[in-house]
């Protein structure tokens, strides 16, 4: 495990690096310590330039069961200590959103909770086929507090998500795939189903990547009109002034594959 970090491990290997939650014996819990070293491990990869895709994954049979129940109890004495954690764990989710790469959730075993909010950040999904995903704040009067309950009805729509909220049921990975919470269940092994997605991106332009991750968040924050004239305004600037749009209309003039830039 890399000293830097005790609940956490981070490796690279070329343009991928995999962040894994490393406390498998908790089921990997989105504790305040285990906050702070996503966020500080989100800044560190965001800094590496070779680095375009993110792995997230559980060690063991989680992806992660939420938070630490225990520690809840001596936040909610200590009003301030707690409203500092809900600020970080907001603030880290905001980085998997605003980062310039491409993160990818891969989801072993149960993901609930603060570990359902940790995959609604991630730009993209895929499942193993023994996962169990779901809200279930309410099964332990809780309620989500970093970013759940906007993400969660803007992924699934306002009615799925209010009956996933408030009855706190777990779906299967083929459930979560119907009703579009994960992008895609792998048909054997995980590892190689997220590669599988990185094999496809690989193919494409970096900086067109960025501009559509860039695109498709835009509806968090802006209403219709404002999002497509923003569209606008971004895709005229993507057009004019970088190389991988004009390369990619002269490769496929010319029939040949486009050299886009590193």
């Amino acid at each position: 495990m890399d000293p830097a970090y005790a609940n956490i491990v981070l490796t690279y290997e070329g343009a991928v690096a995999r962040l894994t939650l490393a406390r498998p014996e908790k089921l990997n819990p989105l504790d305040w310590g285990t906050v702070k070293e996503l966020r500080a491990a989100i800044a560190e990869i965001d800094a590496r330039r070779e680095v375009s895709f993110v792995v997230v994954t559980g060690q063991g049979r989680s992806f992660s069961a939420g938070g630490d129940l225990e520690g809840y109890l001596r936040l909610y004495a200590h009003p301030d200590e707690f409203a500092a954690f809900l600020d970080d764990f907001w603030k880290m989710l905001n980085a998997i959103e605003a980062s310039p790469k491409i993160y990818i959730a891969a989801v072993n075993g149960h993901c609930v909770a603060g570990g359902l909010e940790l995959l609604l950040a991630c730009d993209l999904s895929v499942a193993a086929q023994s996962a169990k995903i779901g809200d279930g704040h309410l099964n332990f009067g809780q309620l989500p507090g970093a970013g759940g309950s906007q993400r969660l009805p803007r992924a699934v729509g306002l009615l799925r998500a209010k009956q996933l909220m408030l009855t706190g049921a777990l779906l299967t990975a083929r459930e979560a795939e119907r009703i579009g919470l994960v992008g895609a269940v792998a048909d054997s092994d995980l590892d190689a189903a997220a590669a599988g997605l990185i094999a496809a991106m690989s193919e494409k332009s970096r900086v067109g990547l960025r501009g559509a991750k860039h695109l498709a968040n835009l509806t968090l924050s802006l209403d219709l009109e404002a999002g497509l004239q923003a569209e606008i305004a971004y895709v005229h600037a993507y057009a004019t002034t970088e190389h991988d749009a004009t390369e990619g209309l002269l490769a496929f003039k010319e029939k040949r594959r486009p050299a886009f830039e590193e």
